[in-house]
């Protein structure tokens, strides 16, 4: 994987208009030390980055004036022109942050007057009548609102004019994207500038200090109008099914806010909002400017979608903690969640349904923290006996299977939630023998395990009561999700499973005792049906255990290889018919327990939870186990064999001297396999250990030039590393020879592919760039001619797959390094070349194309091609018109 060049920082450079560049220069003195001459400096560079440099000098040359530097006119002025410069940039733009912070730390001496000219020229945005500018503006609000002192007190100046603005401008998008109906690339971008504008509207509420006290509530108040008009613009856009639902969502939310905001006395906003998600508004005893900006909300026909959001609005903008809205609070929540379930019998767009589950959650989240703030009240509402939590676990239960992913999630939110309600109801009780749980959990374990949602509940609850009391119910719980683990589909729920099962168990027994007899117990429980299943489940199941549900066990308790490979030593050793619990050996049908060791102890090593390889076989497995393993009758144990040999999870960990012994053994018996995915496997697995060898070698070389006195890290053997090194070539050498011995004429097919197969990963890993320095093995250096004339032979297969093998070895090796440099064996390489083209067999073309390609790398052709033209010629005897065409043929192709 190549790495990933860092991307540079892009920043626009920014500018000012030629008025503002002439009072600068106007200001600027002539030593360049003044605020103007710094600004102008800034202003000229043509480059984003280098003008911050400039922009961070700004206060620290303002805390240098003096008290008489107020009435300066050149840093009144340039107060001004920094004003224009923050809101002529862009939203993205770094500079406009440096700005904000650089002006954040102005000297207070100052503060007044650059407030004057901020709000000055934010009035001048706001004047604007640009349509297709609003963004902009509506942007730099938002910017001036965002951590900047100057932009915020400028908004506050202007709050009324701001919301003026917000109030005209959303109406005249609104009425553009009525005009451009068709035009979906300008009403995409109209929506987006009209939810910029809402959530901004919700900002100035939410930040702006004038709207924490009553003042502005008088209704002949410019602001309160302009909150009315907007409240009415939000109701209007939370009714039109047309638009985004996005906008219609963020809508919602806005009208909850500012109803919450606007209503008084603030006690009675939740009840006036549960008569509207309820539909049931007294229009008699409501408030005039309620009913004037809200009027779709109380006497029309509201629809689906906007009283759904107006229930997300309630739970997102309402104040649920700390049960600050009393007993009509609690009122809103339970009367907010039969209107979610109403809903959820209507609704059938799957976007709304998405919704709809996402404000499920929220409320059960908002139902936690009224919980939380002791209220009485509502514990026999939202106990685990309700009707509310049982329409919830309706609802899981429908929904724990839908085809949307993120629909799902929120499901286990939900339910995971719904469990802490019901502790939060029986807070002080004992969990254990409560009936609800109990009965949740026999009725989630009387389900099929082919139920996938049934895995993500009793995750949920393990978490909530622990897995105890769910193991006292049925000890067998994780034998039955391993049976299942032959499915594919079920595979990454049952091993999420079982991981959040085994880890509670095991925290659980710990703080039960401070004896270590408790891990005899998490072994019986959660290893024992493991091994179980290595030995004697079906292949997919092994398979699938192996790869998802054994590194999580090893990965959590490290310590439990030994227990499993005391056990299978057992298995293993135990006498032919003797009663036990796995079969010992294996077949070529079974793996058996020797398959399930060097399975095991192969995922041990590859994740790095073995010591070092010296400790596995000194103390783990034997060397007659091994070679037991490397000539299995059942392939897989075989590859697992190899695989725990070959793999490491350090690149650079030595290769010890059992090890290569081992390879050696395994070469001698295996490259004749049958399988072409086994073949595969093979040699995928010594292509690793070639690399292993080749990057510890470089230690070893680095550690050997250094001279060092003291042993890599995780040494395997105690030996000065110039014998470690010779030991790899030695070793590499012997597989050589191996692999060339293979290749004797009417070798089978299988054992051609392997031998070349390993063959060219040896050369393609063992090859010499440039610039290193060392290498520890070079093919070309064992590549004599008998061997070169070996793998000519095996251009005489009838198979294509040995040709391509053949020639790409060929390819891979130094031109040096192939001894055919005769003139004479080169001619008549080149003459059987033409023969075999002539031929009428199709294999034998191929192996011409093949023998005239390899003349092409080794730049013999045109010589032999020279000698071949003139033979020709000279044999001429009455065949002249045949000669001369071949003759012309041949020279046509070179």
């Amino acid at each position: 994987m190549g790495v990933k060049k860092k991307k540079e920082m892009q920043v626009v450079a920014l500018t000012i208009c030629h008025q503002d560049l002439e009072t600068l220069k106007s200001f600027a003195d002539v030593e360049g030390k003044n605020l103007a001459s710094l600004l102008l400096h800034c202003v000229q560079l043509t480059d984003g980055v280098s003008q911050i440099h400039y922009i961070k000098q700004i206060v620290p040359l303002l805390e240098k004036a003096d008290k008489n530097g107020m009435c300066d006119p050149t840093i009144q002025s340039c107060l001004d022109i920094l004003a224009g410069i923050y809101l002529s940039l862009s939203l993205k733009n770094p500079l406009k942050k440096v700005l904000a912070s650089s002006l954040n730390s102005l000297p207070e001496l100052f503060l007044p007057e650059a407030i004057h000219h901020f709000t000055s020229r934010l009035q001048e945005e706001l004047n604007t009548t640009d349509l297709y500018s609003y963004r902009k503006v509506i942007d730099n609000i938002s910017s001036c609102m965002e951590n900047f002192n100057l932009g915020r007190a400028s908004v506050n100046n202007l709050l009324k004019n701001v919301l003026h603005f917000l109030q005209k401008s959303l109406i005249e998008i609104l009425e553009e994207n009525r005009k451009c109906a068709g035009n979906h690339i300008i009403q995409t971008q109209l929506m987006n500038d009209f939810l910029v504008g809402i959530r901004l509207s919700m900002m100035l509420v939410q930040k702006v200090q004038d709207f924490q006290g009553n003042l502005w509530k008088a209704s002949s108040s410019p602001i309160w109008q302009n909150m009315c008009g907007l409240l009415s613009i939000f109701t209007k856009i939370l009714s039109d099914d047309d638009l985004l639902q996005t906008v219609q969502s963020t809508s919602g939310l806005a009208v909850i806010l500012f109803i919450k905001t606007m209503f008084h006395p603030s006690e009675k906003v939740p009840h006036l909002i549960s008569s509207v998600l309820l539909r049931s508004v007294d229009c008699t005893s409501i408030p005039e400017w309620f009913m004037s900006s809200c009027r779709s909300l109380c006497c029309g026909d509201v629809s689906e979608s906007a009283v759904l959001f107006l229930c997300q609005g309630t739970l997102a903008m309402l104040d649920w903690q700390n049960g600050s809205m009393g007993r009509s609070g609690e009122a809103l929540l339970v009367d907010t969640a039969h209107v979610l379930f109403t809903l959820s019998s209507q609704i059938k767009e799957p976007t709304l349904e998405m919704f709809l589950s996402r404000i499920l959650a929220s409320w059960t989240n908002s139902a936690i923290q009224v919980l939380e703030s002791s209220s009485p009240s509502l514990t026999d509402s939202l106990n685990g006996n309700s009707s509310i939590v049982g329409r919830l676990l309706e609802y899981v239960y429908t929904h724990w299977e839908h085809p949307l992913d993120a629909l799902r999630h929120q499901t286990k939110i939900m339910f995971k939630n719904l469990l802490q309600m019901h502790r939060l109801t029986v807070e002080g009780a004992d969990l254990v023998p409560d009936p609800f749980f109990v009965e949740l959990t026999e009725s989630l374990l009387r389900l099929e395990w082919h139920i996938k949602g049934k895995y993500t509940c009793l995750g949920c609850l393990v978490e909530c009561i622990g897995v105890e009391h769910i193991l006292a119910i049925d000890k067998t719980i994780p034998s039955q999700i391993l049976e299942v683990m032959g499915d594919q589909s079920l595979v990454p729920y049952a091993s999420d499973l079982l991981e959040t099962m085994f880890r509670n168990h095991k925290s659980h027994l710990k703080s039960q005792t401070a004896e270590s007899s408790w891990i005899d117990q998490w072994h019986e429980t959660w290893v024992s049906p493991l091994l179980f299943i290595l030995c004697e489940g079906n292949l997919d199941q092994k398979s699938y255990v192996i790869d998802y549900y054994l590194p999580k066990l090893l990965s959590y308790s490290p310590e439990s290889l030994q227990y499993m490979v005391k056990i299978l030593q057992a298995s293993i050793d135990a006498k032919t018919g003797q009663e036990q619990s796995f079969p010992s050996l294996g077949s070529c049908n079974s793996r058996g327990a020797l398959g399930a060791l060097m399975a095991c102890l192969r995922i041990a090593r590859a994740h790095g939870h073995l010591q070092s390889a010296a400790d596995t076989w000194e103390n783990l497995v034997s060397d007659a186990r091994i070679k037991q393993g490397l000539i299995h009758q059942h392939c897989q144990v075989r590859i697992d064999t190899l695989g725990l040999l070959c793999e490491s999870n350090r690149s650079t960990e030595i290769v010890s001297m059992e090890e290569m012994q081992w390879i050696q053994f395994f070469i001698t018996y295996n490259l004749n396999s049958q399988s072409p995915g086994v073949r595969q496997q093979i040699c995928s697995l010594l292509k690793k250990l070639f690399c292993r060898i080749l990057e510890s070698s470089q230690v070893l070389y680095k550690l050997e030039q250094s001279k060092s006195k003291r042993e890599p890290e995780n040494e395997l053997t105690k030996q000065h590393p110039s014998v470690s090194l010779q030991q790899y070539k030695n070793f590499m050498s012997s597989i050589c020879n191996s692999l060339f011995e293979a290749l004797f004429p009417g070798s089978s097919y299988s054992t051609r592919f392997s031998a070349l197969t390993i063959l060219g990963s040896i050369a393609e890993v063992f090859h010499v760039p440039e610039g290193r320095i060392y290498t520890v093995y070079q093919l070309s250096h064992d590549i004599d001619v008998g061997r070169f004339q070996t793998l000519m032979e095996c251009f005489t297969s009838t198979f294509e797959d040995v040709k391509i093998l053949a020639f790409d070895l060929l390819m891979k090796l130094s031109k040096t390094a192939v001894h055919f440099q005769d003139s004479e064996k080169l001619q008549g390489l080149f003459q059987a070349a033409l023969e075999l083209s002539t031929s009428t067999k199709p294999y034998d073309c191929v192996t011409a194309s093949y023998l005239l390609n390899f003349l092409i790398w080794q730049d013999a052709l045109p010589s032999s091609l020279s000698v071949y033209l003139t033979q020709q010629v000279a044999c001429d005897n009455g065949d002249k018109p045949a000669a001369v065409v071949e003759r012309n043929t041949l020279m046509g192709l070179y």
